[in-house]
């Protein structure tokens, strides 16, 4: 895959989120509006090397780049349940990470992946029924250390899956869906 994120790509991000922050207007973004699915990743880095996530929201739909990284900059800095906003005296000590996301493809069951390679995308059914989804991009599952049976359990219960996880359910009621993502994480590059 050609280099298709840039460090502009995340400046760009760092930028829109101090603008915000700020209340200033957003920067005007001089780099190609191609589309892709996209996800943008806020790490917060400490004195001793350990950095922790901050955020990390995106989405599957193809995005213009101007606009879906404006968007997902703010709402996975701002937005992300798990987290309390992002502050502007944060910002020095971020990295921020661009994922853009190619090649899909529905695999041809639930171990139909590749860890380092793939991120995966699972469609599963509730027991009342309702469909839900989930996801871990290609990086995760290698930094846990999981192993693909591991990523699945996993990935149900971020997906709020409450049942009894087997073989059988896995095997029936899971969509899985691969793709693969090119990834730029960089430290903030300026003054605020």
């Amino acid at each position: 895959m050609s280099n298709v994120v840039t460090e502009e790509h995340v400046q760009y991000c760092f930028n829109v989120l101090i603008a915000h922050l700020k209340k200033e207007p957003f920067p005007n973004p001089t780099f190609r509006n191609d589309e892709y699915p996209l996800f943008v990743t806020w790490h917060k880095q400490y004195a001793d090397g350990q950095h922790h996530l901050r955020g990390c929201i995106g989405n599957f739909a193809p995005l213009h780049l101007h606009e879906g990284l404006r968007k997902y900059a703010l709402i996975s800095a701002l937005k992300d349940r798990r987290f309390s906003p992002i502050q502007l005296e944060e910002v020095p000590s971020l990295t921020c990470a661009v994922s853009l996301l190619t090649n899909f493809e529905v695999a041809d069951n639930y171990l139909d992946w590749q860890v380092g390679k793939h991120g995966i995308w699972i469609e599963f059914k509730q027991q009342n029924g309702q469909t839900e989804t989930a996801t871990y991009l290609p990086e995760v599952i290698k930094e846990q250390q999981w192993t693909k049976e591991e990523a699945i359990e996993s990935l149900l219960r971020k997906g709020d899956f409450k049942g009894k996880i087997t073989t059988e359910y896995c095997l029936n009621s899971i969509t899985l869906t691969r793709y693969q993502s090119q990834k730029l994480e960089m430290p903030y590059k300026g003054t605020i």
